[in-house]
């Protein structure tokens, strides 16, 4: 199996305050390597990611409480959680929204009716990009760590 056909594994928030749209998104997620939580409302999206820290948060718009162009410009503005990819799934069509979706940081968009096949696709881009990421900052720690203790990393022709 090739790195690009490893599966992904990850934490997906599901957040939309129409039950049935996210049950359809969970059953559409089903099968895949993924640990699911819901959110009915903004407030409880926001509480929800700082408890679970997910990989990936599936964000409608229109929510009561707080708005998803809201929660998306909160999480986008924490220090803690601004790294987590969100992906708008709405019924708005707009280019205006789409733009406004941007604009609170939002990293992809999809408009319901959702494809099951182009959803897939955009949440294992999206946790791939994650992953990458998570990857990165922990190397750059890494080498942080070894800089500050004035140690020399290993080398590759193990000196």
């Amino acid at each position: 199996m090739t790195a690009s056909e490893t599966p992904l594994t990850g934490r997906i928030l599901i957040a939309d305050d129409n039950q049935q749209n996210r049950e359809l998104l969970d059953a559409y997620l089903a099968g895949e390597e993924y640990q699911i939580e819901m959110a009915a409302d903004g407030e409880q999206t926001l509480q929800k990611v700082r408890d679970t820290d997910p990989d990936l948060v599936l964000l409608d718009i229109m929510m009561p409480k707080l708005s998803g162009y809201e929660v998306c410009q909160r999480i986008k503005q924490d220090e803690k959680t601004g790294s987590i990819p969100v992906l708008m799934v709405t019924a708005l069509k707009d280019m205006g929204d789409i733009e406004k979706a941007v604009a609170a940081g939002a990293d992809d968009f999809l408009t319901k009716p959702v494809n099951r096949l182009e959803l897939l696709t955009r949440v294992r881009s999206l946790l791939r990009v994650r992953h990458l990421t998570n990857e990165r900052d922990r190397l750059l720690a890494y080498l942080a760590e070894v800089e500050q203790s004035g140690a020399h990393p290993p080398s590759a022709a193990g000196e």
